[in-house]
């Protein structure tokens, strides 16, 4: 295929997901999906590629580079929408869908944990990121898309707008938060977005990852976390101080309460009320 051809469908493809108003992560995601699968076949145009080819394409990249099953559903959506909403072909996938999905449950942070990582940053805004993150319960992009009117003092609220799924949610603002992005606005007055770059505009989410990390290392914890882990701790937070998970739901805008029922299984608050039978015996535990 010439490379004039793909940039042209790549194109016409990113139009569409725009027209049908995918979030820009969504599209960056099946952007990148469908070149590599137009890459997997250099001489022959997409249009004239069979479903047993497409068949074929995915178990490659499940035998040879392991794909997970998260992954392998993205690739499938990607193709779909190129066959079936830009070229309104009727092309069946669905049997190509994993049966059964990958459980991995979510790194979760102690309170201490999570208040040493904040504690550790010496900048302002980069404390106040990552305690937004926190105390919200946010993805990185949602908090990178906060605007100083989406905080509402005045009702105690941080409105999230046009998050995954195009939807708009409220979840509350606390106190200590407040507090601290007074003090954090006080010194960087940003005009519009609550979190700018030095030349203005959205902050980097690579230089969030990179403070992540950098406080990571400095509150001398070892567990592999990323920022998404501060969304997971909320939850589960919420979730141990008795908060009903239909409620969690709602806070961290899952559209299915499956999604939310993952943290019922790193919950601690269950698992260390649990009677060990091994304590029931009468063993010798020193040598």
């Amino acid at each position: 295929m010439q490379y004039g051809v793909k940039q042209k469908i790549l194109e016409d493809f990113t139009n569409l997901l725009q027209i049908k108003r995918y979030a820009p992560s969504s599209i960056r995601s099946y952007k990148n999906a469908l070149s590599q699968f137009l890459d997997a076949f250099p001489n022959k145009h997409p249009e004239n590629i069979s479903i047993q080819e497409i068949e074929s394409f995915l178990h490659a990249k499940i035998a040879q580079n392991n794909i997970s099953a998260s992954y392998q559903k993205n690739l499938i959506a990607a193709i779909l929408f190129l066959y079936n909403d830009m070229w309104r072909k009727k092309y069946q996938l669905k049997h190509l869908y994993p049966d059964r999905m990958q459980l991995k449950l979510p790194l979760v942070l102690s309170t201490e944990e999570v208040q040493k990582i904040i504690q550790s940053c010496n900048n302002i805004k980069h404390k106040a990121i990552l305690a937004t993150i926190y105390s919200a319960g946010l993805r990185l992009s949602e908090c990178l898309n906060l605007t100083i009117k989406d905080i509402d003092s005045q009702r105690m609220l941080i409105k999230i707008t046009q998050s995954k799924g195009n939807k708009d949610r409220l979840v509350p603002l606390s106190k200590n938060l407040l507090h601290l992005l007074r003090n954090y606005w006080k010194i960087y007055k940003t005009k519009h977005y609550l979190f700018e770059g030095q030349k203005g505009g959205k902050y980097s989410s690579r230089s969030v990852q990179n403070i992540f990390k950098s406080a990571l290392k400095k509150a001398n914890i070892r567990k592999e976390g990323t920022v998404h882990s501060l969304r997971h701790s909320y939850a589960t937070h919420l979730l141990e101080c008795g908060t009903d998970i239909r409620i969690i739901q709602v806070l961290l805008g899952h559209k299915n309460i499956k999604t939310t029922q993952i943290y019922t299984q790193v919950s601690n608050s269950a698992i260390q009320k649990l009677h060990i039978p091994l304590d029931d015996l009468h063993i010798l535990v020193s040598p």
